[in-house]
């Protein structure tokens, strides 16, 4: 039997009976979660606050770290079981200190949701000189998962989902050079690249974490409408990603693809909180299933040779995975060790 997603290995659509239209009310349907703990980051905007707002529905406390706390307090307003702390997941400072006021709390993390993450910013380096796009949409979450590891074990079956993205297709991890100090920046190929750790984390996550019963898995949510995660990009950038029109309007095709909110979080909850991958884990996930893993040989005939769905191999290698870990470990001098 396969224990492991090396190389996509486990990349298989399960049937799931959902799909693309597929909202978080559906996957969730028949789910309690009563007495389950939950964190989810970014959860109180876009696909996260959806995703707060339906876990907390079927019983979870679900604690919400937020950067500004009072915008989160007025976006959460009227969803009970919620809790909102302090934290900024670009500072270090900042997330051991959510961190251990979470672990003093005695109780075991059942669902951490590494859910926030920003998309095709300028050029912008964090305190230590980490491109910010991988900071924010990987370094932050393995930082946190890191500290928040031992409630994560004392739950005895917790799960840990990276909000990763199709974006992974951009680039595969750059690990000559990954802060863009000896190349020129560009802003599609950085976010490709956190996404591609994202991916890379969950894999080697699983591998180690499993024999504890803490399970990863990085989820493709979809393109959605109404979020806020491309308000800096420029026009200009839409335009040649083929998503606008010479005159600056979405192209019909594109408005066809589009997910609402509830639908762009049903992929994250369902991972999350799903029967069907109890005995599953390290795999990428999309319309509320497994992906199909994407193929350069043209024997191979799958929708994901489209490129417009499906996971690239290079982000489920397990060379690149441990190799990345322990870079990773380097470049924040923290230890995640998992025992």
């Amino acid at each position: 039997m396969i224990q492991t997603n090396h190389q996509g290995a486990l990349q298989h659509p399960l049937g799931t009976g959902f799909n693309g239209q597929s909202t978080t009310a559906d996957v969730i349907q028949g789910i309690t979660l009563s007495g389950k703990t939950a964190i989810v980051t970014g959860g109180n905007t876009g696909i996260g606050l959806e995703t707060t707002r339906t876990l907390a529905a079927a019983g979870a406390t679900v604690v919400v770290p937020a950067r500004d706390v009072e915008k989160a307090r007025k976006n959460l307003e009227g969803i009970a079981n919620v809790e909102i702390e302090a934290m900024d997941i670009l500072n270090p400072a900042s997330i051991d200190a959510f961190a251990e006021k979470f672990l003093a709390s005695n109780r075991p993390l059942n669902l951490l949701i590494n859910n926030a993450g920003i998309m095709w910013v300028p050029l912008r380096k964090d305190a230590r000189g980490i491109e910010s796009q991988l900071a924010t949409n990987y370094i932050g979450s393995f930082h946190l998962t890191a500290r928040l590891w031992p409630a994560l074990k004392q739950a005895n079956g917790a799960r840990v989902i990276n909000v990763s993205s199709l974006g992974h297709h951009m680039a595969p991890f750059h690990f000559d050079d990954p802060n863009f100090e000896h190349r020129d920046y560009e802003t599609l190929q950085a976010y490709g690249q956190s996404k591609t750790a994202s991916n890379l984390f969950a894999l080697e996550l699983d591998n180690r974490a499993k024999a504890h019963h803490v399970r990863a898995y990085a989820v493709h949510p979809g393109s959605i409408a109404g979020t806020e995660l491309g308000r800096e990009a420029p026009l200009e950038l839409f335009q040649k990603m083929g998503f606008l029109d010479e005159n600056g309007t979405m192209r019909p095709e594109i408005l066809a693809t589009l997910k609402t909110v509830p639908q762009g979080a049903a992929t994250t909850v369902w991972a999350a909180t799903s029967p069907q991958l109890d005995h599953l884990g390290g795999v990428y996930c999309e319309d509320c299933d497994i992906a199909e893993l994407l193929s350069d040989d043209p024997a191979v005939r799958t929708k994901a040779k489209l490129h417009q769905c499906g996971v690239q191999p290079y982000s489920l290698d397990e060379t690149s995975a441990k190799r990345l870990w322990t870079l990773t470990e380097e470049m924040t001098g923290l230890r995640f060790v998992i025992n």
